[in-house]
């Protein structure tokens, strides 16, 4: 089954609200065993709604709508269904009932627009919103499954969750569909391709590949359909069992884990600790560390040393080393590094120091250069970066590569 989402909505639209409806739903489709083709945002304007249902029917099994089911005047998504499907409004008992006893209980007097919102196309199956006033309605046309919810997200996930999934599954028209993303990290897009294209053009046709690049990572998103997902998942298996070999040490995690995630359950298992001590990053490396649960068990602290007196005072760095080599050099991170497991007795540490920009830069070292230290017990690695002028940008990549380079020592450790 292939599905097509559609969000009614002016504020939409305009980008006055976010939408989130469509994201959450091709989720829950995916986990079900739809695939979404197509995710379209219109506004509250009957041709444009009637032109939306026409053209999604054309090309899927499931067109799933969100919004324009409220009281007022701009709602208007139940009048183009009676037009679109050929057919009136009438009145049911089951929702005004609903409608009436919720108003009861908020102390809220019912008036017209709230008893209209009874009002439902003759030939809909009426889909109960236990969060709301506003139904789901369920329609078939030419093999083709209509359902409209209200936009309201926790109304519409309700509904989704409890009434519509289950009734879409139960018509036998669902597959399987399985995703899982290879996490890779120090290793550019273009490189990462020509390494992998033999094993990528091999793939069986049922496979699909994607590259999602960002400045933390580049994601390897394998997608498989058909009809077995424990096949589909043991498929998927063996086709990151033949890519390892091919990206060696870039691999770092799958899904939704994260850099540090990956580096914790390593030193977890060790019984090793980790302190940091951060210039040009301002103390993003240890953000993305402590966003990590548990992490109090490997992670003893940080040092933002910003200036070269705290450099000195606090991470015990030479000053000759500062006069002869400046901040921004090879020699000044191992010092920042070496300073830090010994100020908080740690197995490993990391350090950065750079020039993150939009100034600051010489010929010498421009900005965006960025020296990268991490020291373990055995061995150490030193590492200067050259990224660009965007200063977030800087510091993203920064803290990204510091702690690969981290990752690196201790798998070689």
């Amino acid at each position: 089954m292939k599905a097509e989402i559609i969000i009614i909505g002016d504020e939409i639209v305009i980008g006055q609200v976010s939408d989130t409806n469509s994201a959450w739903i091709s989720r829950q489709l995916t986990l079900s065993g739809i695939e979404t083709n197509r995710i379209v945002s219109i506004r509250d304007h009957a041709g444009d709604i009637h032109a939306a249902l026409a053209d999604a029917g054309k090309r899927c099994d499931l067109v799933l709508m969100t919004g324009g089911l409220g009281p007022t005047k701009d709602d208007i998504t139940k009048k183009c269904l009676c037009d679109f499907f050929g057919t009136t409004l009438v009145f049911h008992q089951a929702t005004f009932d609903f409608i009436s006893e919720r108003f009861k209980n908020r102390g809220i007097p019912l008036n017209r627009l709230n008893r209209d919102q009874a009002l439902v196309p003759r030939s809909c199956t009426v889909i109960p919103n236990k969060n709301g006033t506003a139904p789901g309605m369920w329609f078939e046309k030419d093999s083709v499954i209509y359902i409209s919810m209200p936009g309201v997200p926790h109304e519409m996930e309700t509904m989704m969750t409890g009434e519509i999934l289950p009734r879409l599954i139960a018509t036998g028209r669902t597959g399987a569909i399985f995703h899982k993303t290879v996490l890779t990290q120090g290793i550019p897009e273009s490189v990462l391709a020509e390494k992998i294209e033999t094993w990528e053009n091999a793939l069986p046709s049922h496979i699909r590949l994607a590259y999602l690049p960002s400045p933390m990572a580049v994601r390897l998103r394998l997608s498989a359909s058909g009809s077995d997902l424990e096949a589909l998942k043991a498929e998927i298996d063996r086709q990151i069992a033949l890519l390892l070999p091919l990206v060696g040490d870039a691999v770092y995690g799958y899904d939704d884990e994260t850099l540090a995630l990956a580096i914790g359950r390593v030193l977890a298992q060790r019984k090793a600790t980790l302190s940091v001590a951060e210039s040009c990053t301002g103390g993003n490396i240890a953000h993305l560390i402590t966003l990590t649960p548990g992490c109090s068990a490997w992670f003893s602290g940080s040092v933002t040393a910003y200036s070269n007196q705290l450099k000195t005072a606090l991470l015990r760095v030479n000053p000759e080393t500062l006069r002869n080599h400046g901040a921004v050099s090879r020699e000044t991170a191992l010092e920042m590094a070496r300073g830090a497991a010994t100020l908080m007795k740690t197995t490993y540490a990391l350090a950065t120091t750079g020039i993150a920009g939009p100034q600051g830069g010489s010929a010498e070292k421009p900005v965006g250069t960025i020296w990268i230290a991490a020291t373990g017990p055995a061995k150490f690695f030193c590492e200067k970066f050259v990224f660009g002028n965007d200063r977030e940008k800087n510091i993203t990549r920064a803290s990204q590569s510091a702690l690969q380079l981290l990752r690196k020592l201790i798998v070689q450790e």
